[in-house]
């Protein structure tokens, strides 16, 4: 057998592979993130930065390889998904600075409200009519933010801080998703992946240099975790997902992936000794459905 008929027989297995499993692998994956941004011992602007440059660095190869002499950086496509990284990066960003601040849990909760922000921004900038379910589910998911906030933790400067950049991380994940799916129209998810990584690993280091954190100086342990971070689970995770959504509908494969908040939510219970009170595990629950209901609305809008 020639390398030709070995690698077409080779790709032939991976598009048989079951979407379902690629994004249950995915989902997992990406769920280990908050917890390496605790136990790395850095800023998590710098964790942000060295996640997305290595994943960047990691995508370089496949991605020439792939596209040969014909990658256009010059495009509206390209600077389409360098726009996306921008939006990724300050997401990654606000993200892991609540983790550091308040932990995995709430952080990550509220940043999986960016369903309900990409209808929002549907509605501004497509002119998208939003249902009166969509508005029920927004209200839930809001009613949840705030018991899983903690109605007696408010007054706590540290607490109130961390869980508004879990929630602003949600607003510019958001527009992260409204770009990409603009890019992804003529970008393969590598390429797409690639630049929008690199645009975002630049975004997090100049945030970090502003906010004057140092880029080096850290621990063997902690240079392991980011390159673990940005290997293994921001490439491995993020390439698992975009498989799933080049076989299964984004209506079909956002609301899987709200399970990642619970995941993490069980990791970070179980690895970091994370407890929530019952108000905040209910609080969780609701901002969950609240986000299920918005994706189930707009999924009937656009059947």
């Amino acid at each position: 057998m020639s390398g030709d008929e070995f690698l077409l027989l080779d790709m032939d297995n991976y598009r048989n592979i079951n979407p379902y499993l690629t994004l249950g692998v995915g989902l997992v994956i990406l769920a280990w993130g908050a917890l390496l941004i605790r136990w790395a011992d850095a800023p998590g602007l710098v964790t942000s930065f060295y996640r997305n440059s290595i994943a960047a660095l990691v995508l370089v190869i496949p991605c020439l390889w792939l596209r040969r002499d014909s990658i256009p950086l010059g495009s509206s496509t390209t600077r389409l998904a360098m726009l996306a990284g921008v939006f990724y990066g300050i997401d990654v960003g606000l993200h892991a600075v609540g983790v550091n601040l308040i932990g995995a849990t709430i952080p990550t909760v509220l940043a999986n409200t960016a369903p309900i922000w990409v209808g929002l921004g549907a509605m501004l900038f497509f002119q998208e009519q939003l249902s009166l379910g969509f508005w029920c589910g927004l209200t839930l998911a809001m009613v949840g933010a705030v018991m899983l906030t903690g109605l007696d933790q408010l007054h706590d400067l540290t607490q109130s801080i961390g869980s508004s950049y879990g929630l602003l991380a949600g607003v510019f994940y958001a527009a992260f998703f409204l770009v990409s799916q603009k890019a992804r129209e003529s970008a393969d998810p590598v390429y797409f992946l690639c630049i929008a990584f690199a645009s975002a690993g630049c975004t997090t280091g100049v945030i970090t240099l502003l906010f004057q954190h140092p880029i080096i100086g850290y621990s063997i342990l902690t240079y392991m975790i980011f390159i673990l971070y940005g290997a293994v689970i921001q490439v491995g995770g993020w390439l698992a997902v975009t498989y799933a959504l080049g076989k299964l509908s984004a209506s079909t494969v956002a609301p899987i992936l709200l399970m990642q908040a619970v995941v993490t939510g069980v990791l970070a219970h179980l690895f970091l000794g994370e407890h929530l009170n019952y108000i905040q595990y209910l609080g969780g629950a609701v901002v969950l459905s609240g986000v299920f209901v918005v994706q189930m609305t707009r999924k009937q809008q656009t059947n």
